[in-house]
């Protein structure tokens, strides 16, 4: 790899030893873990010593403190909104070997396609004919998927428009790159650019990982986010694939690394995504570290407390009632209407079956974007498809100085709203559409500074009467 193109923290900061040692030696304590709870409430950032303590609450009424905890801090820091928005997979070559997934290398089953620019406009025209703003696209580790070729994609994809239809936001998965393939995306005017290390855990990470492929590379992968901030993206995402190792090793590893960004850039991840490892295609694993349900809870609720200014992702990859009962944990992102083939959105629709041959894994949530936004507004979410802050440049330490004082409440919720209307009145079932007015009567009722009020009604309006779009604050 290139080793001489490591950016300047670029050093192997996850010690594993005293990661395990934390979760071997950390002793189920009550006072302790009340005191870290205390602690999460005032908004502090955990350190590794602290999220142990919590990992280590195996009683149940500890545990429950845990969740009340995590569901208070959520609606503290991001009040009832959930932000939505959908994954579009651009090609699945892959010269990685990854043992989980449907998309390495070494099988034969998987159909290998790179979606054309007409496919690529056919599948963004039909993600916005279902009310989608907010993408991320998916590459397979591939020379032909270099920046230039992620650049020209992002590109493409902001300059679909049909109708009321556009994407505002456009985040990456993709592999990591060097300063000039990360400053070269930057200017395409990416979002997040998300990075998983899949497992901090570095004896797993080799076995899933083989060393012949440019994934094998351990210290070039870790440090991806590092080139990322040092070549001027500010906006950068992390997470852990859950059932390759030990999960109370992934989340210290999550935590470690969120505060390595904290300390040496200024600002941790936007967003952390903690995925659970599914069926694939043509894969066969034993495995002994898949995480239930129960430990899957713990470790979101922990993982909210821990990191109480970041993002947190749950995607599709669970099913719709674990879904439901889990987003109040802590929860800020989810995905909806998912398809995850290769032109998927056009080829597969909505149908509730899935082609496993064309797909990197199985997903447990197939509902329309429609289905799940009336379920968020029945149970008092405020779905939001807002894009403001990132197009005003509140991103990176800007967004925190707005975020941590929570004056961040005074622009999320009135954008959430238009946002929200924009969708009632373009793209909802009548079901939805009757659902969201009640909701956002409801939420009007509670913005106290009357002139922001009044500036709301009269956008809202706007949207329903005329053509006009795309307002925020």
């Amino acid at each position: 790899m290139h080793r001489d193109q490591l950016s300047q923290n670029g050093h192997d900061f996850i010690d594993d030893a005293y990661i395990s040692s934390l979760i071997n030696n950390t002793k189920e304590d009550g006072q302790r873990v009340r005191e870290v709870i205390a602690k999460s409430k005032e908004k502090t950032p955990l350190s590794v010593e602290d999220t142990a303590v919590l990992l280590a609450a195996e009683s149940p009424e500890l545990v429950e403190e845990i969740f009340a905890a995590a569901r208070q801090l959520k609606c503290d820091v991001y009040g009832n909104r959930i932000v939505l928005f959908a994954p579009l997979y651009i090609g699945n070559y892959c010269v990685n070997d990854c043992a989980y997934c449907s998309f390495r290398r070494s099988n034969p089953d998987a159909l290998r396609r790179t979606l054309n620019q007409d496919e690529l406009v056919n599948q963004v025209e039909t993600l916005q004919d279902k009310g989608h703003k907010r993408l991320i696209l998916v590459f397979g580790e591939h020379p032909r998927y270099d920046a230039s070729f992620i650049a020209d994609t992002v590109k493409s994809v902001y300059s679909v428009k049909k109708e009321h239809g556009e994407i505002r936001r456009v985040n990456i998965n993709a592999a990591p790159l060097d300063f000039a393939g990360y400053r070269k995306v930057q200017k395409a005017g990416i979002g997040t650019y998300q990075i998983f290390m899949e497992t901090y855990h570095h004896s797993t990470y080799r076995k899933m990982h083989p060393a012949d492929t440019f994934k094998g590379d351990y210290l070039w992968r870790l440090d991806g986010l590092n080139r990322a901030f040092e070549a001027g993206c500010d906006d950068v995402g992390i997470g852990a694939l859950f059932g390759l190792y030990d999960w109370r090793f992934d989340v210290l590893g999550l935590v470690t690394h969120s505060l390595f960004l904290q300390d040496r850039y200024g600002v941790g991840p936007h967003t952390i995504s903690f995925p659970r490892l599914r069926p694939a295609h043509g894969i066969e694993m034993q495995n002994d570290y898949m995480v239930n349900d129960y430990d899957f809870k713990r470790l979101v609720a922990i993982l909210r407390l821990a990191v109480p200014y970041t993002g947190m992702i749950l995607t599709a990859r669970e099913k719709p009632a674990l879904r439901h009962e889990i987003m109040g944990f802590g929860v800020s992102q989810i995905d909806a209407g998912s398809r995850i083939e290769l032109g998927g959105y056009t080829e597969a629709g909505d149908a509730q079956t899935q082609v496993a041959e064309n797909e990197q894994f199985e997903l447990g949530d197939l509902r329309s974007l429609d289905v799940v936004m009336r379920q968020l507004l029945d149970d008092g979410y405020l779905p939001s498809f807002c894009t403001a802050c990132y197009r005003v440049g509140r991103t990176g330490e800007h967004f925190m100085e707005f975020a941590i004082p929570g004056f961040i409440e005074r622009f999320c919720t009135p954008n959430g709203l238009l946002t929200l209307t924009e969708y009632l009145y373009d793209y909802a079932s009548d079901e939805t559409q009757a659902a969201g007015e009640r909701l956002i009567e409801n939420e009007l009722h509670k913005i106290h500074d009357e002139h922001m009020k009044d500036r709301v009604r009269q956008r809202i309006e706007q949207i329903k009467k005329s053509d006009k779009r795309d307002f925020y604050f």
